[in-house]
């Protein structure tokens, strides 16, 4: 008793020194790797004015508009170089971290928390997307923050009681006599305990704590509502989240229904009248999106880039999220997989007396995996970043595992081993992960680039990325080239990624007329054009001349015999 005393004391101090811990490793070297062709395309629509981001998302993207907004507000503010324009995922993956704990501490104690708090902050999966310039670390925030507020629900008895009451009760205290009336002293209480204190540590308790409490349970139910329709408002995906908070609540609600246990459960479920007002809240706050979503799934539906999922893709994802893969020989492979599904296992055991709580997690991490592959039978959408979200309810059960160990050296040295795993991979990472080199394609062609020359891209999406790289040279050497898509260009059409056909090699053909040097930045052709047909007619025409390649692709230069 005396430690777990303890270590709530230096909860607070630890949680702190991991979240800093896990900040440093999100940032490091964040400017370091080229911005790949998915991270220019945040860059370039946040550019854009709102109503030009919100034009171009429902006409090419698949995703809401929530990440692009806040990213449009932050490179105003800061610029959108690499480092920068990075800098916000990785802020929003730093602070995640004390959110888990937070998580972690309200269902099971302090050592689940703090451990749950480790695992994610030296997760390499999590550490990648908070370096990349897209919307995965904002989508596990605000899920995480959802999470988090459901939680409290779940383990508070007020939560039964109609949204709004605590809110109204405050405000008629605070107008009919200044002060707070005492409240339940079994969940909570409107008492004054600054008794005894006084200055202004008196102050602070009764002017922001005290009030709070008074308030919390509204304060969750309304955290629960925003941040759940901006996990909906982050990725398309994410309408996962509420089927899984759905099932698993109104199941809780059910089985309370039919059994009324007699002891107090670990989680108990809020008032059905609550939870559907909540839900109607949600709904409320997404329904602005609703009309281009269903165009956007439409448009998914009808043909998308991720091929169908096979069980080695389904083996690889759930690999990614554990990231047992450390640069040791292969024979320790099986050890480390052995180490994690040991800890699983512990976790397992650890929620024997809490089956609700281990449900909640159970369908928080089953519901949207299953939901990816079972959408996948017909248009497949399985992406581990779509579920990084997930990790999640994984951790929590890993962390869960280790406080299963009860010894606290043990504890420390378990939950090394598998931190240690992850900085040695993440070791790799830093040094060795190469992203798409578009600045040395532009830097190539700047070079040796003439006047009026012409720049074909084979995936007129491509010419993003290019340009990220291209225009600062543009400026800087008052370079004049023309830059088309090719079969259509995107700028012009608002086709995105366009298949080449034989079809469009006589309009590919009437583009080379006029123009005695040509340009070919060939990138992401497995896709566009899989025959090869446009340095094929590009070679029957002209003669290729230069070639370089470089991490994504190749630039070619064509010129008249």
């Amino acid at each position: 008793m005396d430690e777990e005393i303890e270590l709530e004391e230096w909860a607070p101090g630890l949680v702190l020194i991991i979240t800093l811990l896990g900040g440093f490793l999100r940032v490091l070297l964040l400017d370091t790797k080229g911005m790949w062709l998915d991270e220019t395309f945040s860059v370039w629509l946040a550019n854009q004015s709102i109503s030009d981001i919100l034009h171009w998302i429902t006409r090419i993207d698949q995703h809401p508009p929530f990440y692009y907004l806040l990213l449009h507000i932050w490179i105003a503010r800061f610029g959108n170089t690499p480092y920068y324009a990075r800098l916000l995922s990785a802020l929003f993956g730093t602070i995640t971290i004390p959110i888990i704990y937070l998580i972690g501490k309200r269902m099971s104690g302090a050592v689940v928390g703090l451990a749950a708090a480790v695992i994610l902050a030296f997760s390499l999966f999590n550490i990648y997307f908070a370096q990349e310039t897209r919307m995965y670390t904002l989508l596990t925030f605000n899920a995480t923050v959802a999470i988090y507020a459901l939680v409290r629900l779940l383990t508070d008895s007020r939560s039964v009681m109609p949204i709004g009451i605590q809110f109204r009760e405050y405000l008629h205290a605070r107008s009919a006599s200044g002060m707070v009336k005492p409240g339940s002293k079994s969940d909570f209480s409107y008492q004054d305990e600054t008794h005894g204190q006084a200055g202004w540590r008196a102050w602070i308790f009764h002017h922001r704590w005290l009030h709070l409490q008074t308030i919390e349970t509204d304060l969750a139910w309304i955290v629960f509502i925003v941040f759940s329709a901006a996990t909906l408002l982050t990725h398309n995906t994410a309408v996962l989240f509420p089927l899984a908070t759905n099932l698993f609540v109104l199941g809780l609600m059910l089985y309370q229904w039919i059994r009324k246990p007699e002891t107090s459960p670990a989680f108990q479920a809020p008032s059905l009248g609550n939870w559907v007002k909540a839900q109607m809240g949600i709904l409320f706050l997404w329904s602005p999106w609703m009309v281009a979503f269903i165009k956007q799934a439409s448009r998914v539906y009808q043909e998308f880039w991720i091929p169908k999922p096979t069980w080695d893709a389904v083996i690889q994802v759930l690999k990614s999220f554990l990231n047992p893969s450390a640069p040791l020989p292969a024979s320790y492979a099986m050890i480390i997989w052995s180490l994690y599904v040991l800890v699983l296992c512990l976790g397992l055991v650890y929620f024997r007396k809490k089956i609700s709580q281990f449900l909640f997690l159970t369908a928080l991490f089953v519901v949207p995996f299953l939901g990816e592959l079972l959408v996948s039978i017909r248009r497949p959408i399985f992406f581990d970043r779509t579920l990084i979200w997930i990790t999640i309810p994984l951790f929590l059960v890993l962390a869960a595992g280790i406080a299963q160990l009860k010894f606290r050296h043990l504890m420390i040295l378990v939950l090394g081993i598998l931190s240690a795993i992850n900085l040695f991979s993440a070791s790799d990472y830093y040094r060795f992960y190469q992203k798409e080199d578009w600045n040395t394609a532009a830097g190539y062609i700047a070079l040796f680039a003439e006047k009026d020359d012409l720049v074909l891209f084979n995936s007129n999406f491509v010419e993003i990325p290019f340009n990220y790289y291209f225009e600062g040279y543009e400026e800087y050497y008052s370079i004049q080239v023309e830059k088309r898509g090719v079969p259509m260009d995107l700028f012009d059409s608002g086709v995105l990624e366009p298949r080449m056909t034989t079809k469009d090699i006589p309009g590919l053909i009437s583009l080379l007329r006029g123009h005695d040097r040509v340009w070919l930045v060939y990138s992401h052709n497995s896709y566009t054009d899989p025959l090869g047909l446009i340095p094929q007619t590009l070679a029957s025409q002209m003669k290729l001349t230069r070639m370089r390649d470089f991490y994504g692709g190749q630039v070619q230069l064509y010129v008249t015999p």
